[in-house]
């Protein structure tokens, strides 16, 4: 089975400390000026993601598992999906 790996976008940290999140991912998240985000971190890893309207238990309990990820990489236990199976994965959080 061939491996299908995601290029990542690249992006620059402005003056003030202000990160671009390129163009095609805000529109397929329809970010807008203004949207909130959850900001998280462990280690040199940012995870920021999209919130509709303040934090939910829905928001926090997928902030939970982000973080039960970066243990199961930390440890050595993660799955190597392609691109499309990723993303349905993350749907359904």
């Amino acid at each position: 089975m061939k491996k299908v790996v995601e290029i990542p976008e690249l992006t620059k940290i402005s003056s003030k400390g202000q990160v671009v999140i390129p163009s095609n991912v805000r529109n397929r998240l329809n970010i807008k000026e203004g949207s909130v985000m959850a900001v998280m971190t462990k280690g040199d890893i940012i995870v920021l993601k999209k919130l509709d309207s303040g934090i939910k238990a829905e928001d926090l309990a997928t902030l939970k598992l982000v973080e039960e990820a970066w243990e199961d990489v930390e440890r050595g236990r993660y799955k190597v999906r392609s691109r499309d199976a990723f993303f349905r994965e993350l749907k359904k959080w």
